[in-house]
């Protein structure tokens, strides 16, 4: 089965799917070992990660396809890919979608946002026509090669245009034949609801938790209660991780030493058995000549 395969299954399960963010190989790799079944690549969080910077639109389309391969050389779990806007036209979404799916997506994820985008839950977004977005959903959709890869549209009309108006873009983009909805940022439990009774039994739907974000906070099994077939947490891990380093470094400036933190971090050889140091040095040396051969 492949790993798109895969992910459709899960996603029609009964159970909801949980997909952390991920944003590199390592974070993939963690994921991957902490039994998640798929995780979701996060824009934002290779624009944090990599350069330091907001999720204002500063991440190219090359820079996320060297991620996804990076991951896959590394991972087997599903992908889901956050595509932001295509990076383009229909023609650019094409391109886009071609050239994820060879470097490992499972899934990619586009969005109603003119370019350059921002993160769903910062203000000041703008967004293209309907008609445009339906246009990108039927060209991706043309353009992947495997039938499996999950075709994810996502609106960010509740901010911009009200929750009707964020309804309706939803419907035609479900219409258009994307596999799954993304309605980004819901207010309040009411409008999560309302959107989950609207759309039930006709195609599966995805809620995005984001920490100080404008949705409110559920838990997984709360979220599958509702009707939600997956949920992501995009930014979860910078966050605690960006948390952590602060603290890590506010406490070697103080001490000197990493002393204090050595009951909460992997010295050398921990890190070198989570990275698969002994088997590939173990692989490596039937490759190595022999003194006969020398």
């Amino acid at each position: 089965m492949t790993h798109a395969a895969k992910l459709r299954q899960l996603i029609a399960a009964q159970d909801i799917l949980v997909a952390p963010g991920g944003y590199d190989a390592l974070s993939a790799s963690l994921i991957e070992k902490a039994d998640f079944k798929a995780m979701y690549l996060s824009g934002a969080s290779i624009a944090y990660t990599r350069f330091g910077r907001p999720d204002i639109g500063l991440v190219s389309m090359s820079e996320v396809a060297e991620t996804i391969s990076v991951i896959r050389e590394r991972t087997n779990i599903p992908v889901i890919v956050d595509a932001d806007t295509g990076f383009g036209n229909a023609i650019n979404v094409q391109r886009t979608v071609k050239l994820f799916e060879r470097m490992g997506a499972s899934a990619i994820q586009l969005e109603d946002q003119q370019m350059p985008k921002r993160c769903g839950h910062l203000k000041g977004k703008s967004l293209v026509s309907k008609a445009e977005m339906v246009g990108k959903i039927k060209a991706a959709i043309d353009a992947r090669a495997n039938p499996d890869t999950v075709v994810i549209a996502r609106t960010d009309g509740i901010a911009v245009e009200g929750f009707e108006k964020a309804m309706a873009r939803a419907d035609a983009y479900y219409q258009a034949g994307a596999d799954l909805l993304f309605i980004e940022a819901p207010e309040s439990l009411e409008q999560m609801q309302q959107i989950n009774a609207h759309f039930k039994d006709k195609v599966p739907l995805l809620a995005n938790m984001v920490e100080g974000g404008s949705t409110p906070i559920k838990e997984a099994q709360d979220l599958a209660d509702m009707g939600y077939s997956l949920v992501i947490f995009p930014g979860a891990m910078v966050r605690a991780y960006t948390y952590m380093a602060q603290e890590f470094l506010a406490a070697l400036k103080q001490n000197g030493n990493t002393n204090s933190y050595r009951e909460r971090m992997l010295d050398l050889t921990g890190l070198n058995e989570l990275l698969g140091t002994p088997e590939i040095l173990s692989r490596g040396q039937k490759y190595q000549a022999t003194e006969n051969e020398k």
